[in-house]
C-alpha cells in the first residue's frame, strides 16, 4: 500500500468514526452536521493537497534518485576505467621488471666474462712468459758458446801464418766481403810490413776500396804500391787501376799520365798493352 492510500484511509476512518459517534449519542444537530461536513470538505481538501504535495516530492526524489544513480554510475565506469589502465600499467611494469631483471643477468654474464678472458689471458701470458725465459736462457748459452768460439778462432787467427792470413783476406775479397778482406789486409800489413806479401797485401787493400767505389782512398793505396814497391809484379797493376780511379774521380789529366808512366816503366807488361788502349779511349 502506497503512502498516501494510507493517509486517505486514514482521514475517512477518523471522519467516519466522529460522525457515527454523533449519531449514536443522538445529540447531533444541523449545525452541528454542517460543521461535520465542513471539517470533512477541509479534511478531503488537506488530503488532495497532501496528495499533491506527495506526488510532487515522490518526483522530485524519483529525479534525484535517477540523477545520483546516473552519477553513481558514470563514477563507477571511471572507477572502472581507472581500474583496467592500472591493471594494464601494472602488467607493463611487470613486463618491464622482468626485460630488466634480463638485462641485468646479461649485464652480470658480460661482467663476468672479462675477468675470465683476463684469467685465461694471464696463464697465458705466463705460459708464454716461461717459454720464452727457457728460450733466453739457451740463447744465452749459445751465446756464449759462440763468444767462447770466437775468442777461439780469434786466438787461431792471431797465430795465423802470414802466408795464411794473406789468404784469408784474398778467399775474403773473392768471395764477395771486401770490407772484412780490408780489415784483415790491414792486419797483414800492421802485423808483417816487410813480409814478400807486403805489396800484394796493399793493392789488394787498394781494390777493395775501388770496388766499394771509394776512389780517393783507391788512389792513395794504389800510389803506396808504386811508390814503395816499383820493381814488385804488383806495381803494374797498381799503376792501371789508379789510373781507372783518377778516370772515375774526373780527372782525365793525371789518369793520361799515369798510363803513360806505367807504359814507360813496365813496357813488356801485360798491363802495359791495357795501358795503351785506356789511353787511346781517352783521346
Amino acid at each position: 500500500m502506497t503512502l498516501e492510500g494510507a493517509n486517505f484511509m486514514y482521514v475517512n476512518k477518523t471522519g467516519i468514526a466522529a460522525f457515527i459517534f454523533i449519531v449514536l449519542t443522538g445529540c447531533a444537530s444541523k449545525g452541528d452536521f454542517e460543521v461535520m461536513q465542513r471539517d470533512m470538505d477541509e479534511l478531503k481538501n488537506r488530503h488532495l493537497s497532501l496528495e499533491k504535495d506527495f506526488g510532487g516530492l515522490k518526483n522530485e526524489t524519483r529525479e534525484g534518485t535517477d540523477k545520483a544513480l546516473k552519477e553513481n554510475q558514470k563514477e563507477i565506469e571511471t572507477l572502472h576505467k581507472e581500474a583496467a589502465d592500472l591493471q594494464a600499467a601494472l602488467d607493463s611494469a611487470k613486463v618491464d621488471m622482468q626485460v630488466l631483471a634480463g638485462k641485468v643477468d646479461d649485464a652480470m654474464q658480460t661482467a663476468k666474462k672479462p675477468a675470465e678472458d683476463i684469467s685465461l689471458l694471464k696463464e697465458d701470458l705466463d705460459r708464454r712468459l716461461t717459454a720464452l725465459e727457457g728460450r733466453t736462457g739457451k740463447i744465452e748459452k749459445n751465446l756464449d758458446d759462440f763468444e767462447k768460439k770466437s775468442a777461439e778462432a780469434a786466438a787461431k787467427q792471431a797465430e795465423l801464418s802470414p802466408e795464411a792470413l794473406y789468404q784469408q783476406g784474398l778467399t775474403t775479397f773473392k768471395g764477395g766481403n771486401s770490407q772484412k778482406a780490408r780489415e784483415l789486409f790491414a792486419k797483414f800489413i800492421e802485423q808483417y810490413p816487410n813480409h814478400e806479401l807486403a805489396a800484394n797485401a796493399h793493392y789488394w787493400l787498394g781494390e777493395t776500396y775501388y770496388t766499394e767505389k771509394i776512389y780517393d782512398q783507391a788512389v792513395l793505396e794504389f800510389e803506396k804500391v808504386i811508390k814503395n814497391y816499383p820493381g814488385k809484379e804488383k806495381a803494374p797493376a797498381a799503376m792501371l787501376k789508379q789510373a781507372m780511379a783518377f778516370k772515375a774521380l774526373g780527372d782525365v789529366t793525371s789518369a793520361k799520365y799515369v798510363l803513360n808512366k806505367l807504359i814507360e816503366s813496365h813496357p813488356h807488361s801485360e798491363e802495359a798493352g791495357l795501358a795503351k788502349a785506356k789511353l787511346k779511349e781517352l783521346k
